[in-house]
């Protein structure tokens, strides 16, 4: 790392103690724009980058809620805006009992350049709450987050801070969440919250739009080595929403997916996941991989033990959580032969992996570029909220491959640009922060 840049991360590392994600994300960041200070000496000197890993606000609130047994119980909230330069705050909420300060800051820090490198004028922001929805009532979600909306009603806004779901956070949860908003605020305000139903200010696509926005630039960085999906084998973790929908346009577009995963195991399915039965499974019964499994019968193969990441494969979509792909499962997926990394969560990754993969020489596409289909959708969710307006399926499917492709050029040549051909980490790195850092310049010290 630059020697100006370890001072910052330095100063990082010890105003934010005991977060080890966000000082993950910060590292991965910083360690890719030595190239631009050194060319870009203004950033240093205006302190950009300092500014920019220090959170613009951070809110934490208590959320007290009754559980259906009629006993209180009490969660925490959070929501941090990172960055405004683009525009207003945009990034899902994670209800997941891992969720602290962090993990909120980690992911809002990757949030401003995933949202810069969409080319919408979105800045970063992610919140959440430490509660599990996994078990839960209906009744309990839903007064859960009326307790959680309560409190974070008063920091958001179609202009001021725009969230969506994550993990843990569905149209379910956006459905209850909006709702409070609107009672509170005696406002229907749509642009003010994305992932909404149709039939009430919400976007065709929102749905697929990560996953589907994950299979497209895999078959763009395919197609820069002059191959395609077609006939590909491919290994998905996780079985949520950006897995199912990343499942599926894989198979749309001629590969297939082999075997996928949640917490309590993996399956394999070597003639192709049987994508409605997946469905039915996780998005309607809410049930486990060994349900699938179990209706699937002889034809699959499903395990408690061991990693998803141990099937052979020529291309790996991890789509569950950070951290979920070490050192050890990298060297699984180098040996048999994996060709392409492409990342559906947020910083799935451990550097050690990312380090494996770079030197196996394995196409490695990070979630900040790969995964930025949701938040693109979000974002057009938003300008047919402003419009009144509801576009087509097809279009607005259309714009998000659009997106895709100008992401994964946009990152192929600015790579090139600062002497990294062919690096996507470095490409999306320094292109999404060089036009952040570009406004933050032209709007003054604030």
């Amino acid at each position: 790392m630059d020697e100006k840049l370890q001072d910052i991360y330095d100063e990082v590392l010890e105003r934010n103690p005991d977060e080890d994600v966000f000082h993950q994300a910060v590292s991965e960041v910083l360690g890719s724009l030595g190239p631009v200070v050194a060319k870009h000496p203004q950033y240093t000197d205006a302190a950009i980058i300092r500014r920019m890993c220090e959170p613009e606000r951070q809110v934490i609130f208590r959320v007290p809620w009754i559980d259906d047994d009629g006993r209180v119980q009490v969660n925490r909230g959070f929501r941090v805006g990172f960055n405004s330069a683009l525009g207003p705050y945009k990034g899902g909420l994670r209800f997941h009992p891992s969720v602290y300060l962090g993990t909120v800051k980690f992911l809002g820090f990757e949030q401003i350049f995933k949202n810069s490198l969409t080319g919408l004028p979105i800045g970063g922001g992610k919140g959440g709450s430490d509660f599990d929805p996994k078990g839960r009532s209906d009744a309990e979600v839903m007064r859960f987050c009326q307790a959680f909306m309560t409190e974070l009603y008063r920091h958001i806004g179609e202009h001021t801070d725009v969230p969506a779901g994550d993990i843990g956070v569905g149209q379910r949860e956006i459905g209850y969440l909006f709702g409070q908003y609107k009672k509170i605020t005696n406002r229907f305000e749509a642009g003010t919250l994305t992932g909404k139903g149709l039939s009430w200010g919400g976007s065709r696509v929102r749905t697929e739009a990560t996953g589907y926005g994950l299979a497209f630039f895999a078959q763009r960085v395919l197609e820069a080595s002059n191959e395609g999906l077609d006939g590909k084998r491919v290994v998905v973790s996780g079985s949520g929403n950006v897995a199912i929908h990343a499942i599926e346009k894989v198979h749309q577009l001629g590969g297939t997916v082999v075997g996928c995963s949640d917490s309590g195991g993996y399956v394999v399915d070597e003639a192709g996941i049987d994508l409605e039965l997946l469905k039915q499974v996780k998005l309607v019964d809410r049930g486990r991989m060994s349900d699938y499994a179990d209706q699937r019968g002889s034809k699959v193969h499903h395990s408690d033990q061991g990693s998803v990441w141990e099937v052979a494969c020529d291309i790996a979509l991890p789509c569950a959580t950070q951290n979920e792909v070490d050192a050890d499962e990298a060297k699984a997926l180098i040996d048999n032969g994996c060709q392409l990394v492409a990342e559906g969560a947020n910083m799935p990754l451990t550097p050690a992996a990312v380090d494996a993969f770079a030197e196996a020489k394995v196409a490695y596409a990070p979630g900040k570029a790969a995964n930025a289909g949701g938040v693109a959708t979000s974002a057009l969710e938003m300008q047919q909220n402003a419009s009144r307006d509801t576009w087509t399926f097809e279009h607005t499917e259309q714009r998000l491959e659009e997106i895709m492709g100008n992401i994964h050029d946009r990152c192929l040549e600015t790579a090139e640009e600062y002497g990294s051909p062919g690096d996507y980490v470095a490409g999306a790195n320094i292109a999404g922060f060089i036009q952040v850092a570009d406004a933050m310049l032209a709007q003054g010290v604030i």
